[in-house]
């Protein structure tokens, strides 16, 4: 090990950094962060650290060349000038005063290196390739950020203002650690993610005067987006990394799936098509009671966002029946997913100035689905519309809607296997049929449909063999 790893408490004291350019201002900025008291030389600073210095932070500036007096007052030392035999002049007097120095991107001449952080105060992650790599090192923090909630740092904090009493009501060191486990895992941090700091405190409190925490299990609806683990949210792969079980619908990607922890017990919940729905949905109500009662952390993933078509109010009126805590964690939707990759602005100035999204498909039941096609500049998202793609493009015509009002389905969007058919609104149920599209599906129709002749990046785009509207709109 090169570095010994170090934390240094730089409240009230005093730190040199010479140098008045961008990278001298980065780590001045992160210094007073840490409460240092900062002097700052160079000839000439940048006009934030001029800001700085006016707004009254403990920031002094010293606008001149470098003098070796500086040192005499610093407990630490930044060199962060662009002069190369000045950097080295600032490192030798500084190891003769026997002061630590960082010599900005020369780790020969330093004594002290500054990692990449994570920040979740008081919690803080560091890390260093000791200078062999510094790009590794931001990129592995990039990664760390992702999978560190930011709830964490409120814990700590909470943690440190109750550690005189964890450890009176935990005296003995394994009660107490998986006092501290429970802390983790359990309610006080669900209620620190709500932002209900007085809530945490009360669990923590109670939980304290009881002998051993019981277990409390939750049920968090995951949206798994639509396809792309790229576009899985931060919330949704720590998710999943918490996760003790986790149901998953038939729709979510591999890829998504095996972002989550390894030693999760993974069932498969999905609706085939033409299945009982209803009887599969009262096991997946079943499953989610009985796991989160057993003490687990259950994991409903949906493919998309589960508050948009993906039945999740119903789900959550059934566990708030049955008692047991749920957080939603939010995905990226089909329609905005396959519209972006498919190169398809859902909205735009000149051609849609509103958006509705539809199910082609209802309950059981239900009263017939609201009239969406009247009205101009309007974009129309139906989800599930494949099966019922010819009784779809039948009521949009019998509603008065020209044959050559453009139309695109999205097969597989954001997937490897994306396609992305353009058509009208006459030709569509044919060109369908011509491709083979298949569910998973989206249809669009509107304008902004022909608009993905022209925009599209991602998949295979599949054009028709002539439609002079398609064509106008396309490059409008």
């Amino acid at each position: 090990m090169k570095l010994f790893p170090i934390f240094t408490d730089l409240k009230g004291r005093q730190v040199l950094v010479v140098g008045g350019g961008a990278v001298a201002e980065r780590k001045i900025r992160s210094l007073l962060a840490a409460g240092a008291d900062v002097l700052a030389g160079a000839p000439e600073f940048t006009p934030g650290l001029l800001e700085l210095a006016r707004e009254g932070q403990q920031l002094a500036l010293r606008q001149e060349a470098f003098r070796p007096e500086w040192l005499g007052e610093a407990w630490l030392v930044v060199a962060a000038t662009d002069d190369l035999e000045l950097n080295r002049d600032i490192a030798r007097l500084a190891g003769q005063a026997r002061l630590f120095i960082n010599v900005v991107d020369d780790p020969e001449l330093s004594s002290f290196q500054v990692p990449s952080i994570v920040d979740r105060s008081p919690l803080t992650i560091a890390i260093s390739s000791s200078g062999a790599a510094p790009v590794l090192a931001r990129r592995l923090r990039e990664r760390i950020e992702s999978l560190v909630d930011p709830a964490l740092g409120d814990l700590a904090a909470l943690a440190r203002r109750k550690r005189s009493r964890i450890r009176q009501a935990r005296p003995q060191l394994r009660p107490r650690r998986d006092f501290y486990d429970w802390l983790l895992d359990g309610p006080v941090l669900d209620a620190l993610r709500r932002n209900r700091a007085d809530e945490a405190e009360t669990l923590l409190d109670q939980a304290l005067t009881i002998a051993t925490p019981p277990p409390a299990g939750k049920v968090l609806l995951v949206g798994a987006g639509p396809g792309d683990p790229g576009l899985l949210t931060l919330r949704g792969l720590r998710a999943l990394n918490e996760a003790d079980v986790i149901l998953v619908d038939r729709l979510v990607s591999p890829a998504v799936l095996s972002l989550a922890r390894r030693d999760a017990q993974v069932i498969d919940v999905g609706k085939a098509r033409g299945g009982p729905h209803e009887s599969t949905q009262a096991r997946i109500h079943a499953l989610m009671v009985s796991y989160a009662r057993q003490g687990c952390c259950v994991v409903r993933l949906k493919g998309g966002d589960p508050m948009v078509f993906g039945r999740g109010g119903e789900e959550l009126q059934h566990l708030k029946r049955h008692g047991i805590a749920y957080e939603v964690v939010p995905g990226i939707t089909a329609a905005l997913a396959c519209g972006a990759y498919a190169g398809i602005p859902l909205t735009h100035r000149d051609h849609a100035q509103s958006l509705t999204l539809a199910t082609a498909h209802c309950r059981t039941g239900a009263a017939k689905p609201p009239d969406l096609a009247s009205g101009d500049g309007r974009t129309r998202v139906y989800y599930m519309g494949v099966e019922r793609l010819p009784a779809l493009g039948a009521r949009l015509l019998a509603e008065g809607h020209a044959a050559d009002l453009p139309c695109a389905l999205v097969e597989n969007g954001s997937r490897p296997g994306q396609r992305t058919l353009h058509a009208t609104l006459g030709s569509v149920v044919e060109a369908a049929r011509r491709h083979a599209i298949q569910s998973p599906a989206l249809v669009i129709v509107g304008e902004v449909a022909a608009l993905g002749m022209d925009l599209a990046w991602f998949g295979e785009t599949l054009r028709p063999a002539s439609s002079d509207t398609l064509r106008r709109l396309a490059v409008a």
